[in-house]
C-alpha cells in the first residue's frame, strides 16, 4: 500500500489578468464567492480530505492571503465585545483549520516552476497540487476519489473532466486507456490541442496527486510554451517513466478565473445556503419572470419566511 498523502500545495502567484481591474490591487484568490474568498474554498477542500499541511506559493502583492488565514486579535476582541460570537468562532476556525506555510515564487516562470518551489517543503513525500482557480463542489468527490486511487496504485493521479470538443483547445488534453469506473491510465498529454487534433475530450483540471518523482522531472524540464516551465510537459515525461492515472468526472467544477463560471459559482453556492438560498431563489424566479413577461410561479421553498 502506498504512503498516505498529507501535504498540499496551492500555487497562488498568478497576476489574475483575466479579472482586471478587480485584481489590480488584490489577489485573484481573494475574490469572494458569496462571503468567502476563493482560496478558502480550496483550503477547506483539502482539510475535508484529511490534509492539513498546506503550502501556498505566493508572489508579490499577495500579503492579504497570509493575513486572511492568520489570527486577527483586534477583530476578535471587537467581535467578543460586541457579542458576535458566531462570527468570532468562524474567524478562529479559519486561522486554526490548517497548518499553512508560504513561499514566494520569485519569477513568474509557469505552473511547473511554481510546483518546483515546493520541493523543500514536500521532500520525498507524495503531495497534492490544487489550483486556486478551480473550485470543486464537495458532492463531486474529486479529491477523495483521487486520493483513494493514489493509495491503491501508488502512482500520480490527475483530475480529468469531459469538456465539449470546441473547448478542448483551452486545456491540456489526455490520451487515455480506460481501466474501470472513473479511473483511466494516461498514455500521453497534449497541451491545448486544436479540436481536430485532440486525442480525447478529457481535459486536465486543477487537481493533481503527485508522487515525489515529479519534482525530479520538473528540475530537468526545459521551458516550453510561452517560455515557461509547463507542468503538463513534466507529467508527459513522467508517463514515460511510470504509470500515471486519471480520475475522471463530469460535474462539480467551476473555473473562477473565468467571469461566467465565477458568476455561476456564486449563484450555485448562494442557492445552497440556508440563510440566503430561499430569498435569493425567489429573487431569481421573479427576475426571470419579469424578463420573459411571465407571472412568477413561486413555490413554498421560494417564499420568505
Amino acid at each position: 500500500m502506498s504512503q498516505r498523502v498529507r501535504k498540499a500545495v496551492i500555487p497562488a502567484a498568478g497576476l489574475g489578468t483575466r479579472f482586471l481591474p478587480a485584481t489590480k490591487a488584490q489577489p485573484k484568490e481573494m475574490l469572494p464567492l458569496v462571503d468567502k474568498p476563493a482560496i478558502q474554498y480550496v483550503v477547506e477542500e483539502a482539510v475535508a480530505a484529511g490534509i492539513t499541511d498546506i503550502l501556498v506559493i505566493t508572489g508579490r502583492g499577495k500579503r492579504s492571503l497570509e493575513d486572511h488565514f492568520d489570527r486577527s486579535f483586534e477583530l476578535e476582541y471587537y467581535l467578543q465585545e460586541g457579542g458576535k460570537l458566531d462570527e468570532l468562532e468562524e474567524m478562529r476556525r479559519i486561522a486554526e483549520m490548517a497548518d499553512i506555510h508560504y513561499v514566494r515564487q520569485g519569477e513568474p516562470k509557469g505552473l511547473g516552476h511554481a510546483v518546483q518551489a515546493a520541493a523543500e517543503h514536500v521532500g520525498d513525500l507524495p503531495f497534492v497540487v490544487m489550483l486556486g482557480d478551480d473550485i470543486m463542489h464537495p458532492k463531486a468527490g474529486v479529491l477523495p476519489g483521487m486520493l483513494a486511487t493514489f493509495e491503491r496504485f501508488g502512482h500520480s493521479v490527475i483530475a480529468l473532466k469531459e469538456v465539449p470538443p470546441q473547448d478542448i483547445s483551452s486545456y491540456g488534453c489526455a490520451a487515455v486507456k480506460p481501466l474501470e469506473d472513473n479511473i483511466v491510465e494516461i498514455e500521453d498529454l497534449v497541451e491545448k490541442p486544436a479540436p481536430d487534433e485532440a486525442p480525447s475530450n478529457l481535459a486536465v483540471m486543477g487537481r493533481y496527486v503527485f508522487s515525489p518523482e515529479i519534482l525530479d522531472v520538473l528540475a530537468h524540464t526545459p521551458a516550453g510554451r510561452g517560455g515557461e516551465i509547463q507542468l503538463t510537459d513534466a507529467i508527459k515525461t513522467l508517463t514515460e517513466r511510470q504509470p500515471v492515472y486519471g480520475w475522471t468526472f463530469r460535474q462539480g467544477r467551476f473555473d473562477v478565473g473565468n467571469k461566467l463560471d465565477y458568476l455561476q459559482a456564486t449563484v450555485e453556492l448562494a442557492l445552497e445556503r440556508e440563510d440566503l438560498g430561499p430569498p435569493f431563489r425567489k429573487f431569481l424566479v421573479e427576475r426571470l419572470a419579469r424578463e420573459q413577461g411571465l407571472q412568477p410561479q413561486v413555490g413554498p421553498a421560494d417564499r420568505l419566511a
